[in-house]
């Protein structure tokens, strides 16, 4: 059925609110975004970038609350209610923490086949199954959050609600998975990199992401995607003894998800990783804006930032030609693999968090107790 004027109106409207929060944003679903959220939705995200909440936070905000209005959409015919009610909530618990072995049973357990179908069309859902619990909690954690910002009070912390989220939890174990299966090492990533070997704009663009993304201490794939031409500053070259010097250069972060909203996070980058990406700036001929963007099969280098699950295709990709297993690496692979290399090389704890930017010790030690008891004597006693 065809749209109204003033419907089509309210939407191109709404499409171009969200540019002017596009840092926020999926950035190939603005127009979907624009069908999905309310006025009153958008302004809540504008509300929060005037209130310089971090960009990474906005934009799992921005992914989380698409998902709950196509859900309730799905679910109840209706956009989201605000504030929501317990059953409500008690619903999305019920759709998305249900056991496979139950539904085999009953074909109405967990989320209904509608649902289920109409998710999948808009590409909301993709792998079969119920959500992961830390999901379901971080999108409850989100529609509270944006609860909150509307001025309204919820009942995210009923006793109903915790109650139904912890006996699901208890009924459907699952083992805890690391983000990525495998640390891209020293090793790894060399094998990796030995995939970027000819001029080509890809190649020289993925080895510059791999060498960066490494480097600057495992950064992030969102940080990644999103870093701009404006944070890179040269620093003086690193003399070094019986060498030529080092070229040097920093990266200011800004805001990380770690940091605190004043705190400009600068990490380091020296020699080869240096090499690379400036080689990439010139043959893109990037001056200013995103430094990693997209390269169609002509070679034209998009305007636009790469999206952060590209980051995660390429180094999938490059293990692929690597002759390695994808399903054993992620993006994520670069943040656990710096760490993980800075303990086998002998590097103080101290120093590798200064560069990878962890403020839990306990986290980042997890890495380096790790590499201590692959390599040591208690592994030996045969």
């Amino acid at each position: 059925m065809a749209k109204s004027s003033h419907s089509k109106t309210a939407v191109e409207r709404r499409a171009h609110e969200l540019d002017t929060i596009a840092s926020v944003l999926p950035i190939d679903r603005r127009d979907e975004l624009a069908e999905l959220l309310t006025d009153q939705d958008i302004e809540t995200l504008r509300h929060l970038v005037n209130e310089g909440m971090g960009e990474n936070t906005l934009r799992a905000l921005t992914s989380d609350l698409a998902y709950l209005q196509a859900w309730s959409l799905a679910a109840t015919g209706a956009s989201l209610p605000w504030p929501a009610p317990e059953a409500l909530l008690l619903k999305f618990v019920a759709h998305h923490l249900w056991q496979p072995d139950q539904r085999d049973i009953d074909p109405h357990h967990g989320m209904p086949a509608d649902v289920e179908q109409s998710l999948r069309e808009q590409r909301f859902l993709r792998s079969p199954g119920p959500h992961a619990p830390d999901t379901v909690r971080r999108r409850l954690a989100s529609w509270s959050t944006l609860t909150k910002w509307r001025g309204l009070t919820g009942v995210f912390s009923s006793p109903s609600l915790k109650s139904a989220i912890r006996l699901a939890v208890r009924a459907t174990p699952r083992p805890r998975k690391r983000k990525s299966a495998k640390a891209v090492t020293g090793d790894v990533l060399a094998k990796l990199l030995a995939t970027c070997g000819t001029d080509s704009l890809r190649d020289v663009r993925d080895r510059a992401i791999l060498m960066v993304g490494f480097a600057s201490g495992g950064r992030r794939r969102s940080e990644i995607a999103g870093l701009r031409r404006e944070q890179l500053s040269v620093e003086p070259p690193i003399a070094v003894e019986g060498g030529p010097p080092l070229p040097s250069l920093a990266i200011h972060l800004g805001r990380t998800k770690t940091s605190g909203i004043e705190h400009d996070e600068v990490v380091y980058l020296s020699g080869r990783p240096v090499d690379a990406l400036n080689t990439w700036l010139v043959a893109a001929k990037i001056d200013s804006g995103s430094i990693f963007r997209a390269v169609d099969r002509w070679g034209n280098v998009s305007r636009r930032a790469l999206d952060p699950k590209a980051v995660n295709d390429i180094v999938k990709q490059r293990a692929v030609m690597a002759g390695l297993e994808p399903g054993e690496f992620s993006a994520h692979g670069l943040r656990s693999g710096y760490l993980t290399e800075a303990a086998n090389r002998g590097i103080p704890l101290p120093e590798a968090m200064e560069q990878s930017r962890h403020r839990s010790v306990q986290q980042a030690s997890s890495y380096y107790n790790n590499a201590s008891r692959r390599t040591g004597r208690a592994t030996r006693l045969l």
